[in-house]
């Protein structure tokens, strides 16, 4: 049995990479250690529906600050992927097979949990031939069946390999948000997401739109992996081309010394610099700061940016 908690277990494809250095992080990204009350209930009704968070899988930064507010992230179809993106601390390999009983569990946890905005994302499922598509389908109707007054926030993977009616089944199940992260410039692909393709990924947002025009379409990127400015400025461009409404842009954080290093820590200001341009570009909502994350403050951004939508269609 693998035992994901050791490092050359969880990622088998990195075990023979050199070290990369990861250089100390500047006070604007540090945040406090996750605990509390909210924090210990969150994971309690975490643990005790057998849900896997991207919270947790993927070591994000803002988990004590969320999950205290009672906030998770679900990642649904296991907690394996079959793909081995050199940022990703997601462990890599061959996934179990699907729990029919998941989608339920999720709804149920949604309803404890009192959420009036969820964000349920999932590991790459290569291995299936619709890429887990009814999957997500499924879930989302569990759990419009189980809170109808909740609103839905899906964040995919690219369906690469799967026939173009698996995107219409999950459009079909009518989820509020649909996000599909580009992750970073186009240039930087080969090493940073190798089993991705960047125009696939951007055409797979606009054909979100084609589908269903009245869902929102979320994309994010992270900044300092070797990126430069004009390099997201033209990454914006592509995606407002999409139609994409909401663009979110953080900083990278390096999960062990085998992943992606740290090219750079990007500035605050220059994060600022980067959402005034996203809005001038035409994005409906933008969040860029160090510490964003593709659901981070999820529920309140979703809020900003129905009504950002609503005052455009005013004034048409």
């Amino acid at each position: 049995m693998r035992d994901l908690k050791i490092p050359e277990q969880r990622h088998p494809e990195k075990a023979h990479r050199p070290d990369n250095a990861q250089p100390k992080k500047p006070s604007w990204i540090r945040v406090k250690a996750p605990g509390g009350e909210g924090y210990n209930e969150t994971r309690r009704i975490m643990r005790e529906h057998k849900l896997v968070t991207v919270c947790e899988e993927a070591g994000c930064p803002n988990a004590g600050e969320c999950w205290g507010q009672g906030h998770a992230t679900m990642m649904i179809m296991g907690d394996i992927c079959t793909r081995g993106c050199t940022f990703c601390n997601i462990a890599t390999g061959r996934p179990d097979t699907l729990d029919a009983f998941e989608p339920g569990r999720v709804a149920d946890a949604v309803q404890k949990l009192g959420l009036n905005h969820v964000v349920i994302t999932s590991v790459d499922r290569d291995d299936l031939d619709d890429g887990g598509a009814e999957h997500f389908a499924q879930t989302i109707r569990a759990v419009r069946h189980r809170s109808p007054g909740t609103t839905i926030e899906i964040l995919t993977p690219d369906f690469l390999k799967c026939a173009p009616s698996a995107l219409e089944t999950v459009v079909a199940a009518r989820p509020d948000v649909f996000n599909h992260n580009l992750e970073t410039v186009p240039g930087l692909y080969p090493e940073v997401r190798p089993g991705a393709r960047y125009f696939h990924s951007l055409r797979l947002l606009q054909r979100v739109k084609e589908i269903d025009p009245a869902i929102f379409t979320k994309s994010g990127i992270m900044a300092g992996l070797g990126e430069d400015r004009q390099s997201v400025l033209q990454v914006m461009d592509d995606m407002r081309a999409a139609d994409v409404d909401f663009l979110t842009i953080g900083q990278y954080l390096q999960p062990t010394p085998k992943h992606h290093a740290v090219d750079r820590f990007v500035t605050p200001e220059e994060f600022a610099s980067y959402e005034k341009a996203a809005f001038g570009k035409g994005f409906l909502m933008v969040s860029a700061t160090p510490l964003t994350r593709s659901s981070y403050h999820a529920g309140d951004d979703f809020a900003r940016l129905r009504a950002n939508r609503d005052a455009k269609l005013a004034k048409a």
